[in-house]
């Protein structure tokens, strides 16, 4: 049971990571006539952009969830602890959340740079 999952998530992540290189070199290689040699390097290029974009706006995102997971359990316990400080302990967190969720937008601007303005691909044209 267990060996064939492993093999199940193994084949997973491997059709994961090759689907960004075989849609970048079918891009390529349907731009380029048929006579022509195929460069390849674009479209790793292409690939590995895909790749990294997806990597940054995920661990953004699963570290802005963590980050807003842990300010709204400390205000939580906090204004359980004492009900009188809660607009204080609400301001601190509103102030808190704010500044964690800015991290998924700074991990989403990478994801859109990585894409629409790689100065890589400007390289190999």
């Amino acid at each position: 049971m267990k060996k064939s999952l492993i093999y199940t998530v193994l084949a997973m992540v491997l059709v994961i990571v090759s689907a960004p290189f075989v849609l970048a070199a079918k891009e390529v290689a349907q731009a380029v006539p048929v006579a022509a040699t195929v460069d390849y390097t674009k479209a790793i290029i292409i690939g590995c952009s895909l790749l990294a974009a997806g990597f940054a706006i995920g661990i953004g995102a699963v570290g802005a969830g963590l980050g807003l997971g842990q300010a709204t359990s400390g205000a939580s316990n906090a204004v359980g602890r004492n009900p009188e400080a809660q607009g204080k302990v609400m301001l601190t967190m509103m102030v808190g959340m704010a500044m964690t969720e800015s991290v998924a937008i700074y991990a989403l601007v990478i994801a859109l740079v990585i894409l629409f303005a790689n100065p890589l691909i400007k390289l190999v044209m």
